[in-house]
C-alpha cells in the first residue's frame, strides 16, 4: 500500500506541470497466476474530476471564514497557501476565481520544508 500511496503523490505532483504521467508499479501484488503490475496512465482531466467536489467543498468555509472575519476580498493583501494540492492548475484557477485577480502575483506556497 505504500509503493501505491507514493505512486499517486508522485503522479499528483507530476500533472501538476504535465498533463499525462504513467503510473508503474511492478509486482505491486500477485495471486495463484504469479505477480501483478500495475501500468496505467493518468490524466491532469482525470485527477481533476477525481477532485473536484473536495476542491469545491473548500468554497463554502472560506466564504465562511471571511464573513465571520468581517472582510472582502479586498481586505486581502497576501494569500499562503499551504499543501501539495495548492500547487494544482484547477485549485489555482479557483483560487483566481475567487479571490479576484487582486492577489494573483502576490501568493505564496509553502511547502513541508518551509513550515
Amino acid at each position: 500500500m505504500q509503493r501505491l500511496k507514493e505512486a499517486a503523490e508522485k503522479a499528483k505532483i507530476e500533472l501538476s506541470s504535465a498533463q499525462q504521467t504513467d503510473v508503474n508499479l511492478p509486482y505491486i501484488t500477485a495471486d495463484a497466476t504469479g505477480p501483478k503490475h500495475m501500468n496505467i496512465k493518468v490524466t491532469r482531466a482525470k485527477l481533476e474530476s477525481l477532485v473536484e467536489d473536495l476542491v469545491n467543498r473548500s468554497i463554502e468555509p472560506l466564504k465562511v471564514a471571511l464573513q465571520d472575519a468581517g472582510l472582502s476580498v479586498s481586505d486581502i493583501d497576501d494569500v499562503i497557501l499551504v499543501g501539495g494540492q495548492t500547487r494544482m492548475p484547477m485549485v489555482n484557477k479557483l483560487r483566481r476565481k475567487l479571490l479576484n485577480s487582486l492577489v494573483k502575483s502576490r501568493v505564496k506556497m509553502l511547502t513541508r520544508t518551509k513550515l
